[in-house]
């Protein structure tokens, strides 16, 4: 379910705090074990899959989940440093996969707020819900995996035929749109007028707030945006 974002600048920042502890934490752990950066949701956040000896880095409200076997523990998340810190890694530590865009002061209070971060997590679990079941309705479309990417820090997939494949996604707002949105951007963007956001589709979350099956809604704005990239 959906939850109510009031506090657009609150969200802004609980949002740019995680992205923060994404790219520049989680993806690097990730990746110094096994050479790959995609993330997941889960309960109430967001982790890595579980790398080396059982081990798994993650996001659960305000907090740094780290769990490592039976064990798991939580540290609330202050700043870039002290995050990094708990994960055993560096506050410049990198994957050499993309260039950070999150603020980069090891030192520079990441504020998560309690409310948006339980709002930021259930947009996350919804969008992966509804990929979910797009990905299932085309299954002879060469659908990839479903990931969350810690640069663009968004869900997304692709699939179609290669004449008119797309990315299909849910980010969580960006410097251009602040608050959530599904989206469909074509890999050979056309002058379809169903690209409503330049060379890609956005449906926001006003939009799927106020109708009384948003689920349904995304799957038929994914079905819609595949016909456009398809005619």
């Amino acid at each position: 379910m959906l939850s109510p974002i009031d506090d657009v600048d609150t969200y802004v920042a609980t949002r740019t705090a995680w992205h923060t502890v994404a790219e520049r934490v989680l993806a690097p752990a990730r990746h110094a074990a096994t050479g790959r950066i995609g993330l997941r949701p889960t309960a109430g956040g967001i982790t890595t899959p579980p790398f080396g000896d059982d081990r798994s880095l993650g996001i659960a409200g305000t907090d740094l989940v780290i769990r490592a076997g039976t064990t798991t523990s939580h540290t609330p998340i202050t700043t870039l440093r002290a995050a990094a810190a708990a994960a055993g890694t560096t506050p410049d530590a990198t994957t050499g996969v993309f260039t950070p865009t999150t603020p980069a002061d090891p030192d520079a209070p990441l504020g998560v707020d309690p409310a948006m971060a339980v709002a930021l997590a259930a947009w996350f679990a919804f969008g992966n819900d509804v990929l979910e079941q797009w990905r299932a309705a085309r299954p002879d479309d060469g659908p990839s995996e479903i990931q969350l990417w810690p640069e663009h820090f968004d869900l997304a997939l692709d699939l179609g035929p290669e004449s008119g494949r797309a990315n299909f996604g849910a980010s969580p707002g960006d410097g251009g749109h602040q608050l959530p949105y599904l989206y469909v951007g074509p890999w050979k963007p056309d002058d379809n007028p169903f690209w409503n956001a330049g060379t890609f589709a956005r449906l926001g979350y006003s939009d799927l707030q106020s109708d009384a099956d948003p689920a349904a809604r995304a799957v038929t704005f994914f079905a819609a945006g595949y016909t456009a990239a398809n005619s």
